[in-house]
């Protein structure tokens, strides 16, 4: 617990408020600005000696409960209710769920990799946008409907397309993604969206649900990964995992060895586009 910076965050998170801003009375003149120490403690239900002692880096360790009071009573944005947890040595509340916005600046990103495949997903597989060269090597994902678009559900339930990867390589694929959502759903026990996907799974397809049961964990990293494509053939790509913390969300980008031949078909593909192609 760091005493001393809980004291001193504290103190000017309090400092910055006025009695009107957590709808209490501003009452006679103040001398010094924001909320007086008394009014924390009525608007936490904590003693006023019991606060006191915090702000001057000599109280006791507060509980997760007397955290969130102090978070919801200075009106602290997440990120400072994350600070404030972090100060007294505690994990923050998981309580954000995923977003299926991706930032605009994202997306532009996402534009100018023109000559390499490219697409955001969520922590838990849902593909949310693609650039034209990832849509043409494994099909355009956004265009299929909601359910659809989900990468895990996909591989166990038959619907993904089995050209885009070498046979011998699907049991490693799906492996990985299992391992992957287990971390997801540790991480997030109260967002219901994997959790889900997880109870789905484990009633449609026996291979998800002895996957599950081994309990491998293994966050997506940066990995080699074999693709066939029916007109270019078999490319070898480095898969560069770019995380956003903010929104849990990974801009996954597919490049190959500058000179090598999968460096080639790469540039084929750039040529062949989006043309409607089967196996």
């Amino acid at each position: 617990m760091h005493r001393t910076e809980l004291a001193d965050f504290l103190r000017r998170c309090r400092a910055r408020l006025g009695p009107t801003d957590v709808g209490l009375t501003p009452g006679p003149r103040r001398r010094t600005p924001g909320l007086r120490r008394e009014e924390v403690a009525q608007l936490t239900g904590m003693s006023p000696d019991y606060y006191t002692r915090l702000e001057q880096a000599r109280g006791p360790r507060p509980s997760r409960q007397m955290l969130t009071a102090l978070a919801r009573a200075l009106r602290l944005t997440d990120d400072e209710r994350d600070h404030l947890f972090h100060l007294v040595g505690e994990e923050p509340p998981r309580d954000r769920t995923i977003s299926g916005h991706v930032r605009p600046g994202l997306l532009r990103v996402l534009d100018r990799l023109y000559d390499t495949p490219a697409q955001v997903i969520t922590d838990w597989g849902d593909v949310l946008a693609q650039n034209a060269m990832a849509a043409a090597l494994v099909g355009d994902i956004t265009a299929r409907p909601p359910e659809d678009r989900n990468i895990v559900r996909s591989i166990f339930s038959g619907r993904y397309r089995s050209w885009a990867f070498p046979p011998e390589d699907l049991d490693e694929h799906a492996r990985v993604h299992v391992a992957n959502l287990r971390a997801v759903v540790a991480a997030r026990p109260d967002d219901p969206a994997p959790a889900a996907l997880v109870a789905e799974l484990r009633a449609a397809s026996a291979e998800f649900a002895a996957l599950w049961e081994t309990h491998e964990v293994a966050v997506r990293r940066s990995v080699v990964k074999r693709f066939v494509h029916p007109v270019v053939g078999l490319l070898e790509l480095e898969c560069e995992v770019l995380l956003s913390a903010e929104h849990a969300q990974s801009l996954i980008v597919h490049t190959a060895a500058p000179g090598s031949e999968s460096a080639d078909r790469l540039e084929l593909l750039r040529v062949v586009g989006l043309q409607s192609l089967t196996p």
